[in-house]
């Protein structure tokens, strides 16, 4: 990927990481009650369309448009967006248990996508069309390099290795400004708010499941395939409390 030709006089900008099915859509409204819609994008002129999202060119080249207006960049896209659009982007994510997070992402296309209405979670999570999509999902878009992505990387397949989880253990220690885990969202959001001297508003909640029984034969075939975002999810946990421990605030500010 070539880098976007950015304006190099903008003021600080921001990367939202956001990994499915961690809150990311609520997060993404209180953005706005900090920027306005125009500061993050997608911005109203590209809601709807699932470009804006999951593609990098159609990023690129939005930005390009009207980039000098946009302070947060958000949607699926890996931690090394920040390289291909030139740098200097200010980084944050949030994880959540692999195995729930899984479950989280069959709901939601189970009860939106007309492919899979009507068909249990099992037969969803076996469709191939999701496997590039959803195994070791987290340790994928937190290693990939600018070498190897490609203009939609959530689609893309890689092949996961010890070594590509040890990039996301390091990326996520040092490349990622701000972190947090799902089960204390509310905590995330008062600590990316206080480092970054933001003002996101009230909680809220957005584009929840349902949830429903599961089996547990289901549970640990998902555990078992995204065996390296499991490792991935317990060394954040591990981050998070090392660095509450040492009193940084909300433990997840990376060390500057």
């Amino acid at each position: 990927m070539v880098p976007a030709d950015l304006p190099t006089e903008a003021p600080r900008r921001f990367l939202f990481v956001h990994l499915q099915k961690t809150g990311g859509t609520a997060l993404f409204q209180r953005l706005r009650e900090n920027f306005g819609p125009r500061g993050v994008y997608p911005t109203p002129e590209e809601r709807g369309d699932i470009r804006a999202v999951i593609d990098l060119d159609f990023l690129m080249e939005r930005l390009r448009v009207h980039g000098e207006e946009v302070r947060v960049v958000t949607g699926h896209f890996p931690l090394c967006t920040n390289e291909v659009l030139g740098g200097g982007f200010s980084t944050f994510t949030v994880l959540r248990d692999p195995v729930e997070r899984t479950l989280s992402v069959l709901r939601r296309r189970q009860e939106g996508e007309e492919h899979f209405r009507g068909r249990d979670l099992e037969d969803i999570y076996a469709d191939d069309s999701l496997r590039d999509i959803i195994r070791n999902h987290m340790v994928k878009m937190l290693s990939l390099t600018v070498d190897e992505v490609t203009s939609v990387p959530l689609v893309m397949p890689v092949e996961f290795n010890r070594s590509r989880l040890e990039q996301a253990k390091s990326n996520l220690r040092d490349r990622i400004d701000v972190f947090g885990l799902q089960e204390h969202f509310d905590d995330f959001c008062v600590a990316i708010a206080n480092q970054f001297n933001w003002d996101l508003g009230a909680p809220r909640f957005a584009n929840r499941t349902q949830r429903a029984p599961v089996s547990d034969s289901l549970r640990q075939q998902i555990a078992e395939d995204n065996r390296l975002d499991m490792e991935l999810y317990d060394f954040a946990r591990q981050l998070r409390m090392e660095r509450l421990k040492s009193s940084v605030p909300q433990s997840t500010v990376r060390s500057t």
